[in-house]
């Protein structure tokens, strides 16, 4: 009889995993259009895809990613961020650049990358300063205040991660506009704009519920003193 009642409650136990399961996947959808609102509201006519409507701001902070995939291709996320920045500086809707990636190990790093490729497409290397511990989006925005000293910003990234970008500003107290990079219209692409509807979701947790601050800070450095 033993046997059976513990057989019994072991069915009820399994019976309720799937109720469970769909619990949850509702929760998530609930919690990635929640998300996706917050961040649209957000960021609402503070992007911008010409230089023509976008304000002028002291420093423009080019968010980091990889630059060369690892099929050995170059990154078109990286490519056209570099072409949207150098235009943004050369236009003299900046005055400086915060070039902001992950370098967590020697032999990776985003940042160096990023000012590099600015170099090269002509902006003067002493108007372009290294955050070496942007690792993630909320990391680059917050240090950009915290680090950097600045209130003000134009984020230069794609659509959808400005937009995600300047929400996370604008929850610290900066104000953000976005300078729209190119998209990339690739499978690539697509993947990313599918995974960025769970980033939106992370960061509004981060955000509103668990008050994620970055992972590191540091000196202060001031826009204008001598780039290392």
């Amino acid at each position: 009889m033993n046997s059976f009642r513990a057989y019994l409650a072991s069915f009820a136990r399994y019976r309720r995993l799937p109720v469970f399961a769909a619990l949850l996947s509702v929760a998530g959808l609930i919690g990635i259009v929640i998300g996706n609102l917050a961040i649209d509201q957000a960021a609402a006519e503070r992007v911008h895809d010409t230089l023509d409507t976008i304000p002028h701001r002291a420093a423009g902070l080019v968010l980091g990613c990889v630059k060369t995939l690892p099929n050995g291709r170059g990154n078109l996320f990286f490519h056209y961020r570099i072409n949207a920045a150098a235009a943004l500086y050369q236009s003299g809707k900046v005055d400086y650049l915060i070039v902001s990636g992950d370098n967590h190990r020697d032999d990776y790093d985003e940042p160096t990358d990023m000012r590099d490729a600015l170099v090269e497409a002509g902006v003067p290397a002493e108007r372009i300063y290294r955050d070496y511990a942007g690792f993630r989006t909320l990391d680059s925005v917050v240090r950009a205040h915290e680090i950097f000293g600045q209130r003000e910003l134009t984020i230069v990234s794609q659509r959808f991660h400005n937009e995600r970008a300047i929400f996370i500003a604008r929850e610290h107290g900066i104000d953000a506009v976005g300078f729209n990079a190119r998209d990339v219209e690739t499978l690539g692409g697509f993947r990313s704009r599918l995974r960025e509807h769970l980033a939106r979701f992370k960061t509004v947790l981060d955000v509103w519920v668990l008050d994620t601050e970055p992972r590191f800070l540091g000196r202060e450095v001031a826009l204008g003193d001598p780039v290392t």
